[in-house]
């Protein structure tokens, strides 16, 4: 379900939002990803609680017009062509908060993330609360709610380690509810389905020293800081890595780091960064990805799967 956002459903998004949200029409996209690429949403819409949230899609769904979520795009491949319908941002829902002991459970903490919290705020919250287990973040970019949907993490941890709960909003404007063994966590993934937004969710953490939360979280930053990029506009790792192996070191392995398609470069860094030099296309982008699944393929037999997710149009 694509749509056409028309007249009359620009009214109606415009009903939907009223006061609990913003809206802006034709935004491009290449404001809203950390690869500073992609062409232009037909309306960008920001709630301000989950009742807006639950207006816009029911409202966009009864008109056939598509309505999808999106977060800091730290982990988004938008095509030049845009998107079209409507993209929803959670940047207004972004509250950490911890919640009452559980009597059942002395031992752990359980603490609510909105999807729209930077995963950078979830580890200084559960840093100041003396809490572990998220301290894989100190390596993870983006929002919980992008974290959610692909599991994202580092070899310290990844969210399906610490949560017990996921909310999320179908496109009916229904509220869902999974315990953490429905969401099909598994590397860089999980079957949470993709029709519907992530709003929020429950953490477990445990108490743990703040002194050693902050020295595994330094020991993690520096780590990824001697090895990765900087200064330049990414999306982080491009390819999962393979069972057994590394993405970059089976691209770097055909000879490909330095290699360019347009203003789009394989890091000299590290082979499993494609880099935007300055003024990228996504087409250039998606070729050179092309380029380095065919090397590998050629060089090793194996098949990389993106990591990096791509929408829109040519």
């Amino acid at each position: 379900m694509g749509g056409v956002l028309d007249e009359a459903a620009r009214a109606a998004l415009t009903e939907a939002v009223g006061a609990d949200g913003e809206i802006r029409f034709d935004e491009p996209m290449s404001r809203h990803t950390t690869l500073r690429m992609g062409g232009p949403v037909d309306a960008w819409v920001m709630p301000r609680t989950y009742d807006a949230l639950a207006r816009v899609r029911a409202a966009m769904h009864a008109r056939g017009v598509r309505t999808q979520g999106f977060g800091s795009g730290s982990n988004l491949l938008v095509r030049d062509g845009g998107i079209r319908g409507v993209a929803i941002n959670l940047r207004h829902l972004a509250r950490v908060e911890r919640l009452p002991a559980d009597a059942a459970d002395p031992e752990g903490a359980n603490v609510w993330v909105e999807a729209g919290a930077a995963t950078g705020r979830v580890l200084a919250f559960a840093t100041i609360e003396a809490l572990g287990g998220v301290e894989f973040l100190g390596g993870v970019p983006g929002t919980v709610g992008g974290g959610l949907i692909m599991n994202a993490g580092t070899y310290l941890g990844e969210f399906k380690d610490v949560t017990t709960r996921v909310f999320s909003i179908d496109a009916e404007g229904r509220t869902i509810v999974r315990a953490a063994a429905e969401c099909g966590f598994a590397y860089r993934t999980s079957t949470l389905p993709p029709g519907e937004i992530v709003t929020h969710a429950r953490l477990r953490l445990v108490p743990r020293a703040r002194e050693e939360i902050q020295e595994a979280v330094r020991a993690l930053r520096d780590r990824r800081k001697a090895r990765e990029p900087h200064a330049v506009a990414n999306a982080g790792s491009i390819f999962k890595n393979p069972p057994d192996d590394y993405a970059g070191r089976l691209i770097e392995a055909t000879g490909l780091k330095g290699r360019r398609v347009g203003a789009v470069e394989v890091s000299p860094v590290h082979a499993n960064w494609l880099v935007n030099t300055g003024g990228a296309t996504t087409r250039d982008f998606l070729q050179l990805m092309e380029i380095c699944k065919a090397a590998v393929v050629e060089r090793f037999g194996v098949e990389l799967v993106p990591e990096v997710k791509i929408v829109g149009e040519d």
